[in-house]
Formats: structure tokens, C-alpha cells, sequence
């Protein structure tokens, strides 16, 4: 299991390294293209290196996460949601802040129990940066919301509307509407490595 996630992960690397969000190529620099039978063979995509090395940094500090949910856990994670269609349960540390692509604020799980496997990273912000923090990144958004201590979450415009607690499971914090950046840097997303959401997250997919 551990090794599928390894492979998992380099798939992902690769391609970002084929050029998600990349810096348009030296055309002066270039070499021509190989061809075949007189037609020009398609050029790979220009590579990103300062995006391919904050998400190597990121995936060097997350990989201790990566199928020991306890782990985390330990380090201060918190389950925040229960299982979201076509994302997953979502952990989050308090103690993170600020924007530093080695130390997400947010681990996104997929699976159950001791099958659990981290699957994304994801920041949230109070509104849209005014630069992306990561090249090429787009955005979601999460809605005011009262969490509770096993994960269920109730959309509320304000904390005053907050109950104690929701059958039998304590309040434990507030937030208003969020601008969201997730990362799919532990399994891949057809849709795009910053995508919201991934088609093969279950229940969408296997």
C-alpha cells in the first residue's frame, strides 16, 4: 500500500514537471524538435522548476502523513469534516498559519479506518490572494460553518448560531466563508492538480 502511494506520488510530480502552471519556454535557448517521417514531433510543456520544488518540499514533509492518519493526528490534526463527495475527509491544524507549501494547514484523506490515505493538501484564505501562492493555482470556496469535535459541520452565517453541540459531539470552532486551494499531491486528479474537487475520489470513483 505504501509503495502504491509512492508511485502515486511521483506520477503526480511528473506532471507537474510537464508543465502545470509553467513559465513560457526560451525560444532563443530551444533546441528544434525531433521529427518523424518529415513531421514535427509535438515539444513537451515547459517546466515550472519553482513550483516542481515547493511541491517536492511539500511532499518530502507530508510523506510521514501519508498512510498514518494517526500521525497526524499526533501532530496536532483535527478531523474537520466527514467524508466529502469527491474529496474526503479533511484534518485540520490550528497551530498552522500563513501560506508555506511544506506545512499545509489542511491533510485531505480518502478511505477508511486504517485504509485511510492521504490523498491532497489544502490552504484556505479569507479571500482570493492577490497573487497565487503556488503558480497556475485556482480556487474553491467553503461556506460559514460551525464544526463539531467528530467532524460534522453545520453551514451558519454566524458563530452565534452555533449549538453546543450536535447529537452528543461538542462545538469546536467557527469560521466564515473561506476561499479554498487544494493541492492533489498524493493522488492524481484528472481534473487538475488544483482542482476542488477529484472524480476519483469515492464515492465518485474506485
Amino acid at each position: 500500500m505504501r509503495n502504491l502511494m509512492v508511485r502515486t506520488a511521483a506520477v503526480a510530480l511528473l506532471l507537474v514537471l510537464a508543465g502545470c502552471g509553467a513559465d513560457e519556454p526560451d525560444e532563443a535557448a530551444a533546441p528544434p524538435a525531433p521529427t518523424t517521417a518529415g513531421h514535427e514531433m509535438p515539444s513537451a510543456a515547459p517546466v515550472d522548476i519553482g513550483l516542481a520544488k515547493q511541491l517536492s518540499a511539500a511532499h518530502t514533509a507530508t510523506a510521514k502523513y501519508a498512510t498514518d492518519v494517526k500521525a497526524a493526528e499526533s501532530d496536532g490534526y483535527m478531523i474537520i469534516t466527514p467524508m466529502m463527495p469527491g474529496m474526503g475527509y479533511h484534518y485540520l491544524n490550528p497551530k498552522v498559519q500563513g501560506f508555506d507549501a511544506s506545512n499545509p494547514p489542511i491533510l485531505v484523506y480518502n478511505g477508511d479506518g486504517a485504509d485511510k490515505q492521504l490523498v491532497a493538501l489544502e490552504w484556505v484564505f479569507p479571500e482570493q490572494p492577490a497573487s497565487p501562492p503556488l503558480p497556475g493555482a485556482t480556487y474553491g470556496s467553503f461556506d460559514a460553518a460551525c464544526h463539531y469535535k467528530d467532524g460534522t459541520f453545520v453551514p451558519t452565517a454566524t458563530e452565534k448560531e452555533c449549538a453546543p453541540d450536535v447529537k452528543g459531539s461538542a462545538f469546536t470552532f467557527w469560521h466564515p466563508d473561506l476561499v479554498t486551494m487544494h493541492v492533489w499531491l498524493w493522488m492524481h486528479n484528472p481534473a487538475g492538480i488544483f482542482h476542488g474537487t477529484n472524480p476519483l475520489v469515492e464515492p465518485f470513483g474506485a
